[in-house]
């Protein structure tokens, strides 16, 4: 029998990586705004033990950046988490990025940390056999709406098949990665008028470009405009873009609470990203900050790892209005038993930790000699 917390307090033994490639299809040519063809889910799945045999499982944010991750959480995180009695996570969280500062607070410093984050909040759950979310106060499962999240297709038909194979679904939300105004109206036809439709730029544009497009959006119905502008981090710009009536969702480039309270004030939707944000412990203060702020969080999540269930585990902290996005996209293969939207929903569930269980033959199968 494993030993709990309660026994006594426990030391990390191992932190150990698994780099992955699974190749997916989403119907398209995969070119749409990333340095080459997107058609495999990259990731670094995080494997901590302690010396009573609890696992806990992470994942570190890895699309096109698979190497580098993967030796930041060994050569800047591990030696951190290895010998050592972690009691309070979000503690220890906070202790490694003061002592990671040198190496920048954004991008792979903060992909490596919260890999390891989720994963050692998943051994915490799992030492008192509860599930993440009763760690924060959570006592029920809850379900959300999700939306179908399309790749960038830069074509009106395949947007349009894209649409309506989304509909059939189930799905009752959905997201375009379009930044051409006849796609975006063609996929509102498609959708019909009760559908909330988001349309997600990749910061495609300037402040300008995009107040020149707010008839389009408004004709349209557009929900929220994600990532308007470039760069990422230009609040002001996403005020101005607010004050000219354009409904602003941001966040999957945020990282920590700290940033997301500067991002909270500029944005009607805030979008934590649980692999890139600093893992479970900045996702947490990030829903605080919303609901202090009086904002709806819309988790970032186009995983199928780690990281998407430790989004679903903490789907009890938020509030009734939360849509929760679903990559949609059909994986090779998945890494663990997957829930998967049911009639345009995701639900929590009550397993111990976030309740990811490995498919250990999938991960020698798509592992990645690095």
């Amino acid at each position: 029998m494993l030993q709990t917390v309660s026994d006594s307090a426990l030391k990390i033994v191992s932190l150990k990586t698994f780099p992955l490639r699974v190749p997916f299809v989403d119907g398209g040519a995969g070119t749409g705004g990333t340095p080459s063809r997107w058609h495999e889910l990259d990731m670094v799945l995080v494997r901590v033990e302690d010396e009573g045999g609890n696992v806990g499982w992470g994942e570190a944010f890895a699309y096109f950046c698979l190497e580098p991750v993967r030796s930041a959480v060994e050569r800047m995180i591990a030696p951190f988490v290895v010998g050592q009695t972690i009691d309070d996570v979000t503690a220890w969280n906070m202790t490694i990025q003061k002592k990671l500062h040198l190496f920048g607070r954004y991008g792979i410093t903060m992909f490596a940390l919260s890999g390891v984050d989720i994963a050692l909040w998943d051994l915490a759950a799992k030492r008192q056999a509860k599930p993440l979310s009763h760690l924060f106060g959570a006592t029920a499962d809850v379900e959300r709406f999700s939306y179908a999240s399309l790749v960038r297709y830069g074509d009106a038909d395949l947007v349009a098949q894209q649409c309506q194979r989304a509909l059939d679904l189930g799905y009752r939300h959905v997201k375009l990665h379009e930044i051409d105004p006849a796609v975006i109206t063609r996929a509102r036809q498609v959708v019909g008028p009760n559908v909330p439709l988001m349309v997600d730029a990749n910061c495609a544009w300037s402040v300008e470009e995009a107040k020149a497009l707010a008839s389009v959006f408004r004709e349209n119905d557009v929900l929220w405009v994600e990532e308007p502008v470039f760069p990422p981090d230009d609040y002001e710009a996403m005020a101005a873009l607010e004050a000219a009536g354009i409904p602003v969702g941001a966040g999957e480039n945020a990282s920590t609470d700290f940033d997301f309270t500067r991002l909270i004030k500029a944005a009607t939707y805030p979008q934590p990203s649980m692999t890139k944000v600093g893992g479970v412990s900045e996702f947490v203060r990030v829903l605080q900050s919303c609901k202090q702020a009086g904002k709806i969080p819309m988790p970032h999540t186009p995983y199928f790892g780690p990281g998407y269930f430790a989004t679903l585990s903490l789907l009890p902290l938020t509030p009734d209005e939360t849509l929760v996005e679903y990559l949609f996209v059909e994986p090779e293969a998945w890494v663990a038993k997957t829930t998967r939207p049911v009639g345009g929903k995701l639900a929590s569930q009550s397993l111990p930790g976030i309740g990811f269980t490995p498919e250990l033959e999938t991960i020698e199968r798509y592992a990645v000699n690095l």
